[in-house]
């Protein structure tokens, strides 16, 4: 599959699906991507079974708050500079390159290296959804480490890191992103072909057009997009209902806060609340209780049009309906758990599958 101006809109539109919340705002990454196809020309999405074993693969990605890319735009050309100060100092070509999470911005920024610098994207990301910190993919859990890790910024600072862990990488690069104004672009997890196929989430790009495309089409044949999505993820309909109520902070380099809807249609009289750092954490019905929790997917999305709204636009007296979605079997190990369950963000739940929490509940 190529990627171009006439399919960009889908790519964007299904990652933000699938980046719950996160991943940076996707208006801003398609404008970067679109750009970089106009002048460069298309992208190839290659399958990641046809990368070769020891090619050398560098994702590249924004860190940051989110919040902070609605008011502070990119130059444009600090994701490249990443990606080669990276490839650089590992002395070696890069064969392609990867997102690191299925995240609105994160998803569209390496399509606007690989054209600028007339590399291929590979169809995987470390993630299957977004997560806000630098461990959180299933590469750590392959041993895979983040760094050595470049670090860029729109004035023209970059940097190096080197660390003994992943963990260490994120709070290293967060204290960079902080003095670089609360955002900034990386090249990181750099690994082989063979690794992408063992270690990372495969054919994800696909989904996310293939999300995307569903979106658009559902909306031209007035049919409901939620239920394109829900039929293409396996997803559940969590709630319906008007924002009464959003809490929002940037604090320590993430956006953190608290969304409370109030229930419409099927679900009035009922109200549900959103827990969210960066992406949606945990979703609460006022009858249910817990509905989903990360690592599963939570993505609120417009009650008419279906397009998903990220945590920095959820606003006062939006109309909206709440989506949960299987995470990647991957997530759910006890190794996975441990890096991103509930109880890392310090929720006092266990973690229970979305397809477990959906089933009715008997007296």
């Amino acid at each position: 599959m190529k990627i171009t101006t006439d399919n960009i809109d889908d790519f964007a539109t299904g990652a933000t699906v699938l980046g719950t919340g996160g991943g940076g705002d996707p208006y801003i990454g398609k404008l970067m991507a679109q750009q970089a196809i106009e002048e460069h020309g298309p992208v190839d999405l290659i399958d990641p079974r046809d990368v070769p074993d020891d090619a050398l693969v560098i994702p590249s990605a924004m860190l940051g708050a989110p919040t902070v890319m609605v008011e502070k735009m990119p130059k444009g050309t600090e994701a490249r500079s990443a990606f080669e100060a990276l490839e650089t100092h590992l002395g070696q070509e890069a064969y392609a390159t990867m997102s690191i999470e299925a995240g609105g911005l994160n998803s569209t920024v390496p399509i606007a290296v690989a054209a600028a610098l007339g590399l291929p994207l590979v169809d995987a990301d470390g993630m299957g959804r977004a997560f806000p910190e630098v461990q959180m993919v299933t590469l750590t859990m392959g041993g895979v480490s983040a760094t050595p890790m470049s670090i860029a910024d729109e004035k023209g600072n970059s940097l190096l890191v080197n660390t003994v862990s992943n963990e260490y990488a994120e709070a290293f690069a967060r204290v960079t992103s902080i003095e670089m104004g609360g955002a900034c672009m990386i090249g990181t997890y750099a690994l082989s072909g063979a690794e992408v196929r063992e270690h990372a989430i495969l054919d994800s790009m696909s989904l996310a057009h293939d999300i995307g495309e569903a979106i658009r089409t559902a909306k031209h044949r007035s049919r409901d997009p939620v239920e394109a999505v829900l039929d293409l993820t396996d997803g559940y309909e969590l709630f319906a209902g008007k924002l009464t109520d959003v809490e929002r902070r940037t604090e320590g380099g993430f956006a953190v806060g608290e969304a409370t809807l109030d229930g419409i249609d099927d679900c009035e009289g009922r109200t549900f609340t959103l827990d969210f750092q960066n992406e949606n954490l945990v979703a609460r019905d006022s009858e249910r209780g817990v509905v989903a929790s990360t690592p599963d997917l939570i993505t609120v999305v417009d009650a008419e049009t279906g397009d998903p709204v990220t945590t920095e636009r959820l606003a006062y007296g939006h109309r909206v309906r709440v989506i949960g979605m299987p995470c990647s079997p991957k997530w759910r190990t006890d190794e996975g758990l441990d890096l991103v369950g509930p109880g890392y963000f310090d929720y006092s739940i266990d973690y229970e599958p979305i397809e477990t929490l959906q089933q009715p509940k008997h007296d």
